[in-house]
């Protein structure tokens, strides 16, 4: 019995340990784990048009509407834009601190904002005025 116990509260820890450091927007089709457990990472892809030089994140003043939270390479990020070029994104602070953030993900081929890092909160267009929400 007292084994069987331990064993319950080993899982128990993990499970919630897992839920409370995992950081990611389920169903976000950006982000691919591949069979040998590898993560392939999609990210917005640069307009056609040129774009004014990046905002750099450790700039305050580049995240007056807030941050853009989006899953890269190196896990998730807060950037400055929604396309995560390099200098304009920083480790994430969620969970630790609280600011104004939006999530950038994939659904059905299209690249939204949502307001919640849940995909059936208010997600639009990355072209449309979004919902933010301090998190």
């Amino acid at each position: 019995m007292k084994t069987y116990c331990k064993v319950v509260a080993v899982a128990v820890l993990a499970l919630v340990g897992t839920g409370a450091s995992a950081q990611f927007v389920n169903g976000n089709e950006a982000v691919n784990v591949m069979p040998d457990g590898t993560r392939r990472v999609e990210t917005p892809p640069l307009p056609a048009a040129t774009l004014a030089a990046p905002c750099a994140a450790d700039k305050p003043a580049c995240t007056a509407s807030g941050w853009r939270m989006v899953e890269t390479a190196e896990g998730l990020r807060e950037c400055t834009e929604i396309y995560a070029r390099p200098g304009t994104c920083r480790p994430s602070t969620f969970g630790a601190d609280k600011r104004p953030r939006l999530w950038i993900v994939k659904l059905r081929g299209q690249w939204m904002q949502c307001q919640f890092p849940d995909i059936s909160s208010k997600c639009v267009s990355t072209k449309a005025l979004p919902y933010s929400a301090v998190q």
